[in-house]
């Protein structure tokens, strides 16, 4: 059964993320800093460093939310990056941040589908994902399109929360992660659900060597798996 932030309500997990986000998203960069004491900043510019040996020109930065990740890409100078994600509230905190830094002609945001991605095959040389194919209706669906897209010899790169495994790292994680996060996320958010949802999902979701299984099953090889701060996230790296 999959992990829904609405409990109480219909609806499948896709229009529940959105709707999610939407509600959030004027406070989103604030609790996603605040909650991880800005350590998911030194999390994507690791990601960012991995891809930086293929130099990339063309990007799709898929779940790109407020767009942080695409904006951090653009240190590998690659031509176009190309935003995608199914919260238009997320994506207007993510133009009016592009827009004031004046990086509207290098990244363009686009509301679609992770898993009914609107391009066509072989487009981009790089993919990358931050804290989204844990919200995919259908993971390998959503990997699926991912492969699709790229052109062959390119890379992803998907940073994704993953639990701890030892002591006491284990332990302090679920403790804040049950407990503190919901907490603070609910007053700040004034949305009960969003920050219950996450650690459940981050519970339910296939990490390590299970989402290598499943990120080979749909065609990418050469597949690497880095775990970062005590295991609290992981980088995964696949090729087409």
């Amino acid at each position: 059964m999959a992990v829904v932030p609405y409990k109480d309500q219909n609806g499948d997990k896709k229009s529940q993320v959105a709707q999610m986000f939407n509600n959030i998203a004027g406070n989103y960069d604030f609790l996603n800093h605040f909650l991880s004491a800005g350590i998911d900043i030194i999390w994507r510019k690791k990601a960012v460093s991995l891809l930086a040996p293929e130099k990339p020109k063309k990007v799709l930065d898929i779940a790109t939310g407020t767009a942080d990740f695409a904006i951090e890409t653009l240190r590998l100078k690659p031509e176009k990056i190309t935003g995608v994600d199914i919260s238009e509230g997320m994506l207007a905190v993510g133009r009016d941040k592009i827009a004031k830094k004046g990086l509207s002609d290098k990244i363009e945001l686009v509301l679609g589908d992770s898993e009914n991605l609107p391009f066509e095959d072989n487009s981009f040389d790089a993919i990358t994902v931050a804290f989204g194919v844990r919200n995919f209706e259908n993971l390998s669906k959503g990997l699926s399109e991912m492969n699709r897209v790229l052109k062959p010899g390119g890379t992803a790169v998907i940073l994704e929360f993953s639990k701890p495994r030892s002591f006491p790292m284990k332990h302090l994680y679920q403790f804040y992660f049950k407990n503190i996060l919901p907490l603070v996320g609910r007053f700040v958010s004034k949305d009960r659900a969003a920050y219950t949802y996450l650690p459940e999902s981050v519970q339910a979701f296939p990490d390590g060597n299970d989402f290598l299984t499943i990120f080979k099953n749909v065609g990418f090889k050469e597949t690497k798996w880095h775990s970062l701060t005590f295991g609290i996230s992981s980088i995964y790296i696949g090729k087409k």
